[in-house]
């Protein structure tokens, strides 16, 4: 009965900006992930240092390799196992020419909604 009680209150106290900015991280992710790969190949432990280290973001494995894996399939990246004496090889994810053009088109999309937002948001920031 206290356990069902804890999970309630945790539910209950979780604020709207927690969901907001989850859902943001979300909706960043795959630029994220294809910046991350931008100026070389990375496996995927380097790709989740690259995010938290560079972007800030905490991301889980079983985050990260589905949507390494649909951007496979849509041709976005291309994937190989490389052993470079370290022990045991390591898959190594590169962007093609279809995702350098991709993360390009994303980052204009993001580059014009983020002015956008900036415009229409400026009122709301404190003078400097």
């Amino acid at each position: 009965m206290y356990m069902d009680m804890a999970k309630e209150t945790t539910i209950a106290t979780a604020s709207p900006a927690d969901h907001w900015e989850a859902q943001l991280r979300k909706g960043c992710l795959e630029l994220a992930i294809l910046g991350s790969l931008w100026p070389r190949p990375l496996y995927g432990l380097d790709i989740l240092r690259a995010l938290r280290s560079r972007g800030g973001l905490e991301v889980a494995e079983g985050t990260l390799y589905p949507i390494l894996n649909r951007l496979r399939v849509d041709g976005l990246v291309t994937s190989e196992w490389r052993d470079e004496g370290t022990g045991h090889p390591r898959k190594y994810y590169t962007l093609t020419d279809a995702g350098r053009l991709r993360t390009q088109q994303i980052l204009q999309s993001w580059d014009s909604f983020t002015s956008r937002m900036n415009e229409l948001l400026s009122s709301v920031r404190p003078e400097n």
